[in-house]
């Protein structure tokens, strides 16, 4: 019986081979006994790491106010499926919810879900927002034949990806294996198998790190098809590339530093860059939709600007602590170049902020 992941994966891979740089990002993440979001995700000041909506709700009210005039856009339909996946504590749903009741009618028209899958999230975000919600798995999961608002805030850096490194001699796939003491005993490493036959790569100099995410495309792919079949849009924010490009970005955070990301399976949040242009060019693909603006860009279109003010004017002796919230979020230097807000939408319409975006 082994003690913990890193030595579930040695003696999986002393059996069965290396594992893809994706199969060991999935292990750590969602192993059933030893996966970070399966046991033991921490969020916030003294977890791990800290998202957008933990550092300011102007960012979740201002989500909000996207979902609304989204529907506001498409025509107040009488029913529109408000979704948010990888929903983590429930703070983001928590601020969109009350920033929505300005805008009447919405919250009686919304069938709010939240895609979950780790059982420690779901009870934080029970306890959080109540029985008011539904859940599920999976997109799947959430019923169609309604207009679909969807959004997530960093969930595509978690979707695993395979990676190449292109040699004097072509592409080689990046693995995880064991060092050289094999066996089960060994431990991990990072090594080099022959690209399988039938991958496309591009071209690149020798050194070159190429990302690929299967499941970032699927994710684009499903949610395309889901609102050109449905209608609606989707918003996706996450830190990632607007263009296509190469590098390495696989890290792991444990207790708001960065770790070797093969030191402690399980126990530290893996992540990568979001490849927006693959996700764009898959729901594209469907015949949605797509356009991307930075987090800066996408907030300052709402009125983050205007509200700090407010918050200013209502409570003065909280200007520091707004002040450096939104430098937080929009700062170039911060959270907001690096991190990128697309839309995904059906044809026919822009939801709020992309109007300029739109491709």
């Amino acid at each position: 019986m082994s003690r913990n992941l890193a030595e579930k994966l040695a003696a999986q891979i002393a059996a069965g081979g290396p594992l893809t740089v994706a199969q060991y990002m999935t292990a750590c993440l969602h192993d059933p006994q030893f996966g970070y979001y399966a046991t033991r995700p921490a969020l916030g000041e003294g977890g791990d790491f800290v998202t957008a909506p933990l550092v300011s709700q102007m960012f979740g009210e201002l989500v909000g106010v996207w979902a609304a005039v989204s529907w506001e856009l498409m025509g107040r339909p009488e029913t529109v499926r408000l979704v948010e996946m990888g929903p983590g504590d429930g703070t983001l749903m928590g601020d969109v919810l009350r920033a929505a009741r300005m805008a009447p009618g919405f919250l009686d028209a919304a069938d709010v879900w939240l895609v979950e899958t780790s059982e420690p999230l779901k009870a934080r975000q029970r306890e959080r927002l109540g029985d008011g919600p539904r859940w599920a798995a999976s997109l799947a999961e959430v019923p169609g034949e309604a207009p679909l608002i969807l959004f997530a805030n960093e969930l595509l850096d978690c979707l695993p990806v395979r990676q190449f490194v292109r040699t004097a001699t072509g592409w080689a796939e990046q693995v995880v294996g064991l060092d050289d003491q094999g066996g089960s005993g060994g431990r991990l490493a990072f090594g080099r198998v022959a690209t399988p036959a039938g991958t496309l790569l591009p071209d690149a100099r020798e050194g070159a790190v190429f990302e690929q995410s299967a499941a970032q495309e699927a994710l684009g792919s499903e949610i395309g098809a889901r609102v050109v079949r449905d209608g609606g849009a989707a918003l996706l924010i996450d830190y990632g590339r607007a263009r296509p490009g190469f590098g390495d970005t696989l890290q792991a955070l444990r207790r708001h530093e960065r770790v070797d990301p093969l030191a402690c399976p399980g126990e530290a949040d893996l992540t990568v860059h979001a490849d927006f242009p693959a996700v764009m060019a898959a729901a594209e693909g469907e015949g949605a939709q797509a356009a991307i603006l930075t987090q800066a860009e996408f907030l300052a279109r709402l009125g983050i600007g205007e509200r700090a003010e407010a918050l200013v004017r209502a409570r003065p002796d909280k200007a520091p602590v707004v002040g450096r919230q939104l430098n937080r979020l929009v700062a170039a230097d911060q959270m907001g170049e690096l991190f990128k807000a697309c839309c995904l939408h059906s044809p026919g319409w822009t939801p709020p902020a992309f109007e300029e975006a739109d491709a």
